[in-house]
Parts: structure tokens; sequence; C-alpha cells
């Protein structure tokens, strides 16, 4: 349960963060990012798009890749459909998080509204002076990946440096949207989404937050 628990905060941190601008933004970077972010975070209702999903662990002799397709309505809805190696989907709202893995016969939900309010109060309703009271943030240009910027973000909190330990982003420097991810757990596993082809605004079919929908 306690991976379980793990994986429901970092798909609702993806949820949130995958709408969300500029908001993670360190002094660094401040001025141009957080003014030019700012409307664009506003002006987000929903997103779709792809992602590519890679799992490192001490326990696996290689890393897990998988792609799916995603769905969000914001503040609190997400649905990301796996499609490779595996059908899986997971769904997400305010107080449940839900998977449903039929090769392994698992239809398992959970309650996450705790773990939702942590995130809406540590990663959301947060100015950049206050994300900065609670963690150490170092944006720079990306080294590896061209015109984006690398924000960097390490928990001052023990309380959140016990799942989480520290979560980099990528930013595009031209449309000011988060590109990719990497979150770092206490324990040295991590987890990395890079999204693609993500459409801003779009009317999204209420079968997509249903256990068999997907944008193909």
């Amino acid at each position: 349960m306690r991976g379980q628990a793990r994986r429901g905060c970092c798909l609702a941190i993806v949820a949130a963060l995958a709408s969300s601008g500029s908001a993670f933004q360190s002094a660094d970077l401040f001025d141009e990012i957080y003014a030019r972010g700012r409307p664009l975070e506003a002006s987000i209702k929903t997103l779709t798009g792809r992602f590519i999903e890679e799992s490192t662990s001490a326990l696996l002799s290689k890393p897990v890749v998988a792609r799916g397709t995603m769905a969000v309505i914001r503040p609190s809805q997400i649905a990301l459909h796996y499609q490779d190696p595996e059908r899986r989907t997971v769904l997400i709202d305010a107080t449940t998080l839900r998977v449903i893995w039929p090769s392994r016969s698992l239809d398992q939900q959970m309650p996450i509204g705790a773990t939702q309010k942590r995130i809406q109060r540590y990663f959301v309703d947060q100015s950049p002076k206050q994300l900065r009271s609670q963690f150490a943030i170092v944006a720079t240009e990306a080294s590896d990946r061209k015109g984006a910027w690398l924000v960097t973000m390490v928990p001052k909190r023990q309380q959140i440096r016990e799942g989480l330990s520290k979560l980099e982003l990528w930013i595009e420097q031209d449309t000011v949207m988060l590109s990719a991810l990497r979150m770092t757990f206490a324990n040295g596993d991590t987890k990395r989404m890079q999204f693609d082809e993500v459409r801003l605004n779009p009317a999204i079919d209420a079968a997509l937050f249903k256990p068999n929908g997907s944008l193909d």
C-alpha cells in the first residue's frame, strides 16, 4: 500500500503540474518566466496529450518504459491510459485514485483526498516566494533539452522528503509549458514523464474518464 500511495501522489502531482504553466520557478528566472506563464496558467481549463513514462528502481535490472495518452480537466481530474507494454488505466479525481489493469485482473480504488489537499497546499496554491520557503529551487538552461529550462526543487520539509526527495521540471522556453518531469523518491527510485502532442483547452469526451477511454 505504501508504494501505491506514493504512486497516487506521483500521478496527482502530474495532474497539477501538467496544467500549471510556470508556477514553479526560482528567483533566477522569476521575472521573465512568471510574467509570461501567469496568463497561460490562468487560461488552461483542459488539456490532452501523449506521455512516455520511465521508471527506475534498485529492484529492476533496467528501466521500465510505458507509453500512453492523458486527459486533464482542472483542477483535479486526470486520466492516464497506458497502451504499451500493457494496457491499464489510472483515473484520478479530488478524492479517489482508481487503477484498472486487465492483465492482472486488478480494479482497485483508494482514497487520496488528503494527498490532493497537500499537493494543492505545497505545489499549487503558492506564490514563488512561498514555494522557495518550502523548497530549495534552482532554475537553469537545460543541458539535455535545447530551448528548455530545467527547474530543480528539493523539499525542505521532512514530511515531503519522506516521499519525494527531488522534483525536476523541464519547461519549454517558447511556450512556457511543462514538457517533462522527473521525481526522485526517498529510496532512490525515479519516475520520469515526458509529454508530447499536448493540446490546450480541447473539448474532452467524458468517455476518456472511463476505464476503456483513449485518445486513439
